[in-house]
């Protein structure tokens, strides 16, 4: 639950807007209603401080014209689209680091029909195309507070040549068991091996209870999926990895058409800049000399690990999935 909710006018003159204010007054959450569209008293005295109060804050916003043009986002998906951007869960290794400008607000958007209607613009006729929700959020996080995530599986249900994709490391997914979707959604859980999930990803669902949530909304018909990441090669890891997979292979002990995506470790210069900042006791590995540079096409650069370390976790995870769900897809290895 945040500690203040903030409104823009804007976000006040739309439909959804209003419905997602009736929302957080049922919840008797305190709402600031803003005069303008511009979101202030946000910044603390330091970094850390910022972090704290824009963690802690929920901004209704109206989505800029900039969020109409779609971007692709392979291998996970034809296009991303947002509902909302900035994250309540603490993930030590937040892949948001560097990503969003400004203070890590949580931004909800109130003109989500308009989202929804533009996602036709980049369909083909007799082709399917895939849509991953909100990337730069946990969707599933916020959605006692918008409805939004539910809105959304909702309009993909009507749709015939259209499949949502949403991903969570939270267990709140009883509102969505008896939606309309037509099996047009894949949910997902992301899931580490102990000691990363309990170290690095505070505020989150265990994950024993988010395997349990997917259990559920497989028994309710959506299409599932586990997402393993950032995957670490920690003390041990092949065991504590194993475990990982006993316990997913215990909440999904039957037959399912299981996809898995697979991810390992990687950090930015800026995103490790801003980490730091954030969490600066965090027992994260991020020491350069033990990576090797990765170049995007952009001339951008990341740290990942070294050939042979990657090699050996991609087997490992092939064999244990093989072995364990044989009818399962693995989309990808990154």
């Amino acid at each position: 639950m945040p500690e203040q909710v903030m409104f823009t006018s804007a976000a006040l003159n739309e439909p959804w807007g209003q419905k997602i204010f009736e929302r957080v007054q049922s919840l008797n959450l305190p709402i600031k209603e803003l005069t303008g569209n511009r979101l202030t008293g946000l910044r603390g005295e330091n970094e850390r401080e910022t972090y704290n109060i824009a963690k802690r804050t929920l901004a209704v916003v109206t989505a800029p014209p900039s969020q109409f043009k779609l971007s692709p986002i392979p291998p996970s998906a034809d296009w991303q689209f947002h509902i909302a951007e900035g994250c309540p869960a603490h993930c030590q290794y937040c892949y948001l680091a560097g990503s969003l400008s400004g203070p890590p607000v949580i931004r909800t958007y109130a003109n989500l029909p308009q989202i929804l209607e533009n996602l036709s613009n980049y369909e083909k006729p007799e082709k399917l195309t895939t849509y991953e929700v909100s990337c730069y959020t946990d969707p599933l996080g916020i959605e006692h507070l918008t409805g939004s995530l539910a809105e959304c599986i909702r309009y993909f249900g009507t749709r015939s040549n259209a499949n949502l994709r949403w991903v969570s490391k939270f267990d709140a997914v009883d509102s969505l068991l008896n939606l309309p979707h037509n099996g047009r959604t894949q949910c997902r859980m992301s899931v580490n091996a102990a000691p990363i999930s309990g170290r690095f990803e505070g505020g989150t669902a265990s994950v024993a209870s988010r395997l349990k949530a997917l259990r559920k909304l497989a028994d309710s018909g959506y299409q599932v999926g586990l997402v393993i990441a950032p995957i670490m090669p920690i003390d041990d890891w092949q065991i504590h990895y194993s475990r990982l997979f006993d316990l997913i292979s215990e909440a999904l002990d039957y037959k399912c058409a299981l996809t898995f995506e697979l991810i390992s470790h990687r950090f930015t210069p800026g995103s490790k800049e801003v980490l730091q900042s954030w969490y600066p006791q965090s027992k994260l590995d991020m020491d350069e000399e033990k990576r090797r540079i990765k170049r995007n096409k952009f001339g951008g650069i990341k740290y990942v690990y070294d050939a042979d370390t990657t090699n050996s976790m991609k087997r490992f995870f092939e064999a244990e999935i093989q072995n364990r769900f044989p009818n399962a897809n693995i989309l990808y290895w990154t």
